[in-house]
């Protein structure tokens, strides 16, 4: 069985591709919306993309910062582990369940 480090460091992995990935499509989404035949998609969207796209890479963007500043993985409201399953499908997790439910609510 890994380590809870060694799970943080694999989705570590996770995150920085996903940070690839959401940069090269929010770059060709910013070049469909200036082409006038918009690669076929409609102007709303391609601006739904973009702003989806973009909230999706800062989320992306804070989790590795938090990687970098020794948090990540720690709920920003109560201080608690985040559980590595939950994290595992939702990488950008900033809280527990608990605190996200009521932050929800």
């Amino acid at each position: 069985m890994l380590s809870r480090q060694d799970q943080l460091d694999a989705l570590r992995a996770v995150l920085e591709e996903q940070f690839q990935r959401q940069t090269e499509e929010l770059t060709e989404l910013t070049v469909y919306s200036g082409d006038p035949e918009r690669n076929g998609y409609d102007p709303h969207e391609i601006a739904t993309r973009i702003a989806t796209t973009r909230q999706t890479l800062a989320e992306t963007t804070q989790a590795l910062q938090r990687m970098a500043e020794g948090t990540y993985g720690r709920c920003e409201e109560c201080q608690a582990d985040i559980p590595v399953e939950r994290l595992e499908i939702r990488p950008q997790a900033r809280y527990c369940v608990a605190c996200q439910r009521v932050r929800s609510a």
